[in-house]
């Protein structure tokens, strides 16, 4: 200061600034040039391989670099800012330069729903944008699903194919507008265009006619979710006879007309990356969109063209007060293959499925799932993580080499590690089909091409006969092999930045043992790479194999033969056609066993009358998990034997003539949650270990998840449940990527003592 403090003297400075993490295709380019107009510096910004650099010069550069991280787009995600004062050059502008090439180490950000902005033009007649179903800015619109490379620049994305006009090239030059270097703006003079008429769209869905849209990451189908014949077509022509559903609301203020939702999920409703939220159902729409179940999937539109249906289909038909179209919104794919993206392949594999197909010429590199998410235990945890949600990397807590994990064999991802960040892909799903291979191919090529990285090592699945290890074992690279489990474990290890001891519950439907035995109700302790096998559920014997696994009225038998109650299975289950067999099967000393949670809820499930088969994973413990409204707890309800925790006080409860399939259920769920809290409590105490894990497929179930964490909570333990990946198999990739990184620590192929 000098004089009276009211005169501040500044020294004119250049610096050059470099920013990492999530920049590119959100807008920070002209955001930059904004403020640097504003504290009239001089200089430019550029995309290049590491994310943004910038060059600033002038007396407020301290201004500038104190609001820089403050008013950053809403899309934007800062890892890392560093400046270097560097030699003044006297600059007379500030520009946004072209693009500078290298070997990468940015990343690109998940594709994003329209913005409220985008929305308003979208319905304004005075706009160029009016009823245009590609409309985007910086802050919307595709991103990860059109890029093939980066930087992210128009010409490394399917836009390349659409030459601006001159509007639009104007308004991509004007650093006043909110589309100055939006790559993927587009106009109707321009850009792409749909096949078919909205109101023609919408009549088809109004008339109880099943449509086939090309969404935001892939085909979806819509159908109205309040025509029972429409939903019952739709399952016959899909081959789906008991999944749920999903629906498509047009406004937040539908809700509460069908479902229960509190402050945590209607901001998940909301957010950029509209994912499906399951939500408390009030039974409002016809049971067949989630037969038998108490949560129902709900999203808000998500591109464009959602909203203009949506907008169309209120004058089709005379709406109640409060009430407003509903749609079914699932994947547009035949049962058990990926979703679709390519327009002549959607209209050759959905013409059996959907009655009206609508295409437009703007391409996917890759497609994305629908994300689905949940508030469970107070915070949101994934069922799938895909549109919305992927690229952004799982921070690690260090840097390691990089690592490509496959995954499983169902509700597959991969993961690709790169310095101390770890990306999980979409969901790829089932690994079963031709198409599911092709797609997890698809998925390694983009990953690896936008993250330019080229892995040292695979990491796959213990089980040797899995889709994902022959994959692996095909592709030639040096492979760490990764048990199950322990993958689990790993994976919210990897995510809450914790190496160990720790102690892990995994409860899942099957996984390969060390062993060679099907585990899947394991109590671990894992400290690194390394794990040890502390306990597990008591074996049962699964009659039949994997068909047990489709059949819960078989692992109902099964309880009741380890109860010593065999004359009660055929007064059970003697409509079933194999009940007869069944018996002789168990009886075999050599029979399959498993040690699965997921088995043990098919048998409360089978036993209750709740399931007694089951057309999708996890469907009985779902139906069983519905009836829970409180729990209720056993008292010496289970037993623990040399690590074996046993349920047969349980079972022999749930089999009284009083016990109902609602009390049963709440019994079930309150007794189980108590037990598994009791084992894991007394293995803490003789090990000191306080620290505990909280992962597989079963953790899904809200109670279960709700009351085993409360469970440890009171009991003086720390525990960890997924957050950043789901719990089930599509977490499983990120657990054996870390778990293979720091196997081979820092060493690379050819260096002395590598594996």
């Amino acid at each position: 200061m000098s004089g009276s403090g009211e005169a501040i003297t500044r020294e004119r400075k250049r610096l050059r600034v470099r920013i990492r993490g999530a920049v590119q295709g959100v807008g920070f380019r002209p955001y930059v040039y904004g403020l640097a107009t504003r504290y009239r510096l001089t200089g430019f910004v550029a995309n290049d391989a590491d994310g943004l650099i910038i060059e600033v010069e002038g007396d407020r550069t301290s201004d500038f670099l104190t609001a820089l991280p403050l008013q950053r787009p809403p899309l934007a995600r800062i890892d890392q800012i560093s400046i270097q004062e560097i030699g003044a050059l006297a600059a007379k502008d500030f520009s946004i330069r072209a693009s500078e090439q290298g070997k990468v180490s940015t990343r690109i950000v998940a594709d994003a729903a329209t913005c409220r902005q985008c929305l308003d033009e979208l319905f304004d007649p005075n706009s160029r944008y009016y009823r245009y179903p590609f409309i985007n800015c910086t802050q919307c619109g595709p991103r990860y699903t059109i890029v093939e490379r980066l930087p992210y620049d128009r010409r490394n994305t399917s836009m390349n194919a659409f030459a601006m006009c001159e509007a639009c090239a104007a308004e991509y030059a004007d650093p006043a507008s909110r589309r100055f270097h939006a790559e993927a703006v587009a106009c109707p003079t321009c850009g792409p265009r749909l096949s078919h008429e909205i109101n023609d769209i919408a009549a088809a869905i109004a008339g109880g006619q099943i449509v086939a849209i090309k969404g935001l990451g892939g085909y979806q189908l819509l159908c109205d979710a309040r025509n029972h014949d429409a939903v019952q077509r739709l399952r016959r022509r899909k081959h789906r006879d008991q999944k749920p559903f999903a629906v498509m609301i047009g406004s937040v203020e539908q809700i509460s007309e069908i479902a229960e939702a509190n402050a945590a999920e209607l901001a998940l409703l909301e957010s950029a990356a509209r994912p499906i939220v399951l939500l408390k159902s009030r039974d409002k729409l016809a049971r067949s969109i989630a037969p038998g179940l108490s949560r129902i999937g709900i999203m808000l539109p998500v591109a464009p063209l959602h909203h203009l249906v949506f907008h169309a289909l209120l004058p089709t038909r005379p709406w109640l007060d409060g009430e407003g179209p509903i749609t079914v919104a699932t994947s547009a794919n035949p049962s058990g293959e990926p979703i679709l993206i390519d327009n002549a392949e959607a209209v050759r594999r959905l013409a059996g499925i959907a009655d009206l197909i609508v295409t437009h010429d703007r391409d996917f590199v890759t497609r994305a799932d629908d994300s689905v998410i949940s508030v469970v235990a107070g915070s949101a945890q994934f069922t799938r993580r895909a549109r919305g949600y992927v690229p952004d990397p799982i921070r690690l807590a260090r840097s390691v080499p990089s690592v490509l994990a496959v995954g499983g064999a169902l509700k597959s991802t991969v993961t690709i590690t790169r310095g101390n960040e770890a990306f999980v892909s979409q969901h790829i799903g089932d690994l079963g089909t031709p198409e599911g291979i092709q797609f997890l191919e698809e998925t390694i090529r983009h990953l690896t091409s936008t993250l330019d990285v080229e892995p040292v090592v695979i990491a796959h699945d213990l089980h040797p006969n899995m889709a994902s290890t022959r994959f692996a074992e095909a592709s030639g690279r040096p492979r760490i092999a990764v048990q199950h489990h322990h993958a689990h474990a790993a994976a919210v290890m990897a995510e809450h930045g914790v190496e160990g001891p720790i102690l892990a519950l995994v409860l899942d439907g099957y996984g390969y043992g060390a062993d060679g035995g099907s585990w899947g109700g394991e109590l671990l302790w894992c400290e690194g790479a390394v794990f040890r096998r502390i306990g597990h559920l008591s074996p049962l014997k699964m009659p039949g194999g994997d068909r047990a696994a489709r059949e819960p009225w078989r692992m109902a038998a099964a309880v009741l033969y380890a109860l010593e109650r065999k004359t009660e299975i055929k007064q059970r289950f003697g409509s079933q056609p194999q009940a007869e067999r069944l018996l002789a099967l168990l009886e075999q000393p050599d029979g399959p066993v498993t040690t699965s949670a997921g088995r043990l809820f098919d048998a409360a499930a089978g036993l209750l009358g709740v399931a007694t088969s089951q057309s999708y994973e996890g469907e009985a413990a779902m139906k069983l998990e519905a009836r829970v409204r409180r729990t209720a707890v056993l008292e010496q309800g289970w037993a623990i034997d040399a690590g074996a925790l046993s349920f047969r006080p349980l079972f022999e409860r749930l089999l009284a003539d009083e016990v109902d399939a609602t009390a049963g259920a709440e019994l079930f769920h309150g007794t189980f949650s108590a037990a598994c809290v009791d084992w894991i409590v007394r293995v803490a105490r003789a090990t000191g270990i306080a620290t505990v894990s909280l992962s597989g497929g079963c953790f899904l179930n809200a109670v279960i998840a709700n009351e085993i964490q409360r469970g440890c909570i009171v009991a003086g333990l720390t525990p960890l449940l997924p957050r950043q990946v789901p719990a089930n198999d599509g977490g499983l990739s990120l657990g054996q990527a870390w778990i293979a990184a720091l196997k081979i620590g820092e060493r690379r192929p050819g260096d002395k003592g590598s594996g």
